[in-house]
């Protein structure tokens, strides 16, 4: 019983933690990278995938929820041109939720093989997931109509056409190496604490 507890507790505590960091980095704009003709590339699903990696679908969810709400909060808060669009949770939060669940299961499945090509995997997959489930909402919610709130005459195709080249790619290739790097580091961390305790008891 407390070894569920205990394990209860830990991926409360890595759902916040990661949840918050990309919080963080929207709040801060240091998870919104400059990119080629104006364009930024996003780094705030990455902490999401991460988790789901490392702790589960669950874990994953958690931290897609925290980020998609923050997502419809700033929406709200600011609501012009396209971050009009990101006003229905539909397109805001429920993607986030999903998407992690892709990187989750393709760990799980390929992780049986390779871990770090796993993660490699999941997590450019899971990128591309995020954004085709975004646009894919965009779509249903919008059609084919205008932006509204400053940006008018400019179509929701345009906008997806725009997102799906200029973000979509790059932002799938900057998971796979940042969430790599930090699945890589944290694995060895847990393999040497884990030497150290069968070491202790020898």
């Amino acid at each position: 019983m407390k070894a569920a507890s205990g394990g209860y507790i830990r991926k409360l505590v890595v759902t916040g933690a990661l949840g918050a960091l990309a919080v963080f980095l929207g709040v801060t704009r240091l998870g919104l990278i400059p990119w080629v003709s104006g364009a930024s590339i996003t780094i705030l699903h990455i902490p999401a995938i991460i988790g789901a990696i490392l702790e589960g679908p669950l874990v994953g969810t958690g931290i897609g929820a925290i980020f998609g709400i923050f997502s419809l909060y700033q929406a709200n808060m600011n609501p012009v041109g396209i971050d009009a669009l990101f006003r229905n949770p539909l397109v805001s939060v429920l993607p986030r939720v999903l998407f992690p669940l892709v990187a989750w299961g393709l760990y799980a499945l390929l992780s049986k093989w390779k871990k770090i090509p796993a993660v490699i995997v999941s997590s450019v997959v899971a990128t591309l997931v995020h954004t085709i489930l975004v646009l894919g909402m965009l779509v249903l919610t919008n059609g084919s109509g205008t932006l509204t709130g400053g940006a008018e005459g400019i179509t929701v195709w345009a906008v997806i056409g725009t997102i799906l080249v200029a973000n979509g790619i790059p932002e799938a290739a900057a998971a796979g190496i940042i969430s790599t790097l930090v699945v890589a580091a944290w694995l060895g961390i847990s393999s040497g604490s884990k030497k150290s305790k069968l070491s202790s008891e020898e």
